[in-house]
């Protein structure tokens, strides 16, 4: 996603991700103290039945951060579900951007209770007008055939650099925002996006290992939404990288169009998973970009799609 995502998850107050920033960056991690706000801004408040009210940090810059909005309508969403029932699918859509002076509120449709599958449908609301749509898909847990595309072979990611290592001499370019402290824990596999520039068209492929960084409690739902949130981080990277161009150090606006994702096995988001992107296709000013997130064992625990707008400038 932009890097308006980025600094959403450097302080998980985050912004939309409609490109309006500057060149922000993960930064630092801080473990779990910065991890439990991002638990907690997942919490959302129950204030009539299949409506709840989410918030933004006091600190958060101009727009909600996409991922956040995510996060929270999921939660909204499995807060009306039995708790026999995993969420298996999503479908979302960015329709305005957040503002995140005020709450937003979480209007959950119970669409579908039946015997093997649950469906719900969310729309946030702000200022009387819908911010974000999704719907969500519940299933019980069922034996049935089973495959998978194999884990890409990898170093591991204690081997790899931090974030932080990664932006060596551009660190006093990104400013502030190296230095922010972040809930997720991110290990880039191949060439960060923004090392790429200014050599010619790359390979449209994005590999980056990634964590929750802290301990997460045992609650299925919870780690659905970490990994929703993650998903978002750099996912459009993979598109910028085919034509070696990067958030903040080129003329590139962006914003996230619609996102899905498939969960297929169960996973911890406080565990390493290898977070596989490509970009089969840009054009008409949008970028489409798929996702695949392993475990670190090599299970495929979700695949991610997301359509993301993307101008950039000569």
């Amino acid at each position: 996603m932009t890097e308006a995502a980025r600094a959403a998850a450097a302080d998980p107050a985050g912004t939309a991700a409609d490109g309006s920033l500057s060149m922000e960056a993960h930064g630092v991690s801080h473990g779990q103290a910065v991890l439990d706000r991002l638990v907690a801004l997942l919490d959302l408040e129950k204030i009539e039945e299949n409506i709840f009210r989410g918030v933004s940090p006091a600190e958060s810059p101009v727009r909600v951060f996409g991922g956040q909005v995510a996060g929270q309508a999921l939660v909204a969403a499995g807060r009306t579900v039995p708790a026999d029932r995993r969420v298996h699918s999503l479908h979302a859509y960015f329709i305005r951007p957040g503002d995140p002076s005020v709450p937003i509120i979480y209007e959950v449709d119970r669409t579908r209770d039946g015997r093997s599958f649950t469906t719900r449908r969310v729309v946030a609301v702000q200022h009387g007008k819908p911010i974000f749509s999704l719907s969500a898909s519940f299933q019980i847990d069922e034996d049935g055939i089973d495959h998978a595309e194999a884990m890409p072979d990898v170093p591991a990611p204690e081997s790899l650099p931090t974030y932080s290592e990664r932006l060596g001499d551009l660190r006093e370019q990104f400013g502030s925002a190296a230095s922010m402290p972040q809930p997720i824990d991110l290990r880039y596999v191949t060439d960060p996006p923004w090392a790429r520039r200014g050599h010619g068209p790359q390979e449209a492929h994005n590999q980056v290992w990634m964590r929750a960084d802290g301990t997460l409690p045992d609650d299925d739902l919870l780690h659905v939404c970490l990994l929703a949130y993650a998903s978002d981080l750099t996912l459009l990277d993979a598109v910028l990288a085919r034509h070696g161009v990067y958030w903040g150090l080129d003329k590139v606006s962006g914003a996230s169009l619609d996102h899905a994702m498939w969960f297929h096995r169960p996973f911890r988001a406080d565990d390493w998973f290898l977070y596989d992107c490509s970009s089969p296709s840009a054009s008409g000013a949008r970028g489409l970009a798929t996702g695949r997130f392993f475990s670190r064992d090599g299970a495929l625990v979700a695949t991610v799609v997301q359509e993301g707008l993307l101008r950039v400038q000569d």
